[in-house]
C-alpha cells in the first residue's frame, strides 16, 4: 500500500536534495523496490527499526508502510531533515530522526526500546561507511547483540565477501566475522539504474540473523586477531602468516589439526574457531609458565 506522500523525485526537487559523494549518497527512488527491501526484514509490527543515512526517506517510508512500530533514523546531512520531518508527520510521529554521525551513536540508548520490543537494523548504507558499520555490528562484545536482524544494502562485491564460502576469492576476514555466530544471505541484487545517481557497481541486499557462536568459549578479540593475521598475507602459508602471534605457529596449527602449509582461504569458519580456542589456551599456558 502506497503512502500519501508525494513521489520521491518531487521531494528531492522541493528540498533541492542532490546526492553528495562526500556523504556516500545514492538515493533509491522506486518505492516498490524499497518496499521489497523492507519486507526482507520480516515482521516489524513490534519492532524499533534503526536506519542509517535515510536521505530523502525512500526506505524510511517503506519501513513505516510495511508496519514498523517505530523507526529511528540517523542522518548527518541536515538538508534531508525537512523531508524526513514530513514523513514523521505523515506517519503520526512513528519516525524519530537524530542528526549526527552513525559511527558515534550509542545505539541501544538512542533506540530506547521498551521491554518486549525487538530492534532491527535496516539501511541503504552510505557506501563510505557501510563496511565499518557492519563490522561494528558484527563485533558486539555482548552476544546475542542488541538487534534481532540486519537488512543492509552493500556493493555486490562486499555482499559476496560476507556470505563467501572457504576456497573462494571473496572468502576472508569479513566472511568469518559474519558466519561464526550468525547466518547471512544475499536476498537479491539491486541494479545500478535503480539509484540516483547510479553508482558504477551492482548492489545487493544482505539479511543477517545473529545466532549462537560455534564455540561460546572463544573470545571475540582472540578470533579477530587470528583471522586478521591469517588473511593479512593470504598468499602465504599459515605457518608464515601467523608468525605475528605470541605463540609459535607450527605447534599451534598442528595442535588444531591444520596443515601448516595450508592457506587462510582454505580453512572453514569452524577451523578458525578451533584454531582460536587452541591459540588462547597456548597463550594462557605460556603466560602461566613465564
Amino acid at each position: 500500500m502506497a503512502d500519501a506522500l508525494p513521489p520521491l523525485r518531487e521531494v528531492i526537487n522541493k528540498y533541492e536534495l542532490r546526492a553528495k559523494k562526500s556523504f556516500g549518497q545514492n538515493f533509491l527512488l522506486d518505492l516498490n523496490l524499497t518496499g521489497r527491501i523492507a519486507r526482507v526484514a520480516g515482521d516489524l509490527s513490534n519492532a524499533v527499526v534503526y536506519e542509517v543515512g535515510p536521505g530523502p526517506g525512500g526506505l524510511t517510508r517503506a519501513l513505516l508502510t510495511e508496519g514498523a512500530k517505530r523507526v529511528v533514523a540517523v542522518e548527518m546531512d541536515r538538508r534531508c531533515l525537512p523531508a524526513l520531518a514530513d514523513i514523521s508527520n505523515a506517519f503520526d510521529g512513528r519516525l524519530s530522526v537524530i542528526e549526527g554521525d552513525a559511527m558515534t551513536i550509542d545505539e541501544p540508548a538512542a533506540l530506547a526500546a521498551a521491554p518486549g520490543e525487538d530492534i532491527h537494523i535496516a539501511s541503504n548504507l552510505p557506501y563510505n561507511v557501510g563496511t565499518m558499520l557492519l563490522i561494528r555490528w558484527l563485533t558486539q562484545e555482548t552476544w546475542p547483540p542488541f538487534y534481532k536482524s540486519l537488512t543492509l544494502m552493500f556493493q555486490r562485491e562486499v555482499a559476496e565477501r560476507i556470505v563467501a564460502a572457504p576456497g573462494s576469492k571473496a572468502y576472508g576476514r569479513l566472511s568469518v566475522l559474519a558466519q561464526w555466530r550468525g547466518k547471512a544471505k544475499i536476498a537479491f541484487n539491486v541494479p545500478a539504474a535503480a539509484f540516483t545517481p547510479p553508482p558504477k557497481v551492482t548492489s545487493a541486499i544482505i539479511h543477517y540473523v545473529p545466532g549462537a557462536p560455534l564455540d561460546p568459549t572463544v573470545r571475540l578479540a582472540d578470533l579477530e586477531l587470528v583471522v586478521e593475521r591469517a588473511f593479512n598475507q593470504r598468499r602465504k602459508m599459515l605457518r608464515a602468516s601467523l608468525k605475528g602471534l605470541p605463540v609459535p605457529p607450527e605447534p599451534l596449527l598442528e595442535a588444531a589439526g591444520i596443515d601448516p602449509t595450508a592457506r587462510a582461504e582454505t580453512l572453514s569458519v569452524a577451523d578458525f574457531v578451533r584454531l582460536t580456542k587452541i591459540y588462547a589456551e597456548m597463550k594462557a599456558n605460556s603466560l602461566r609458565g613465564a
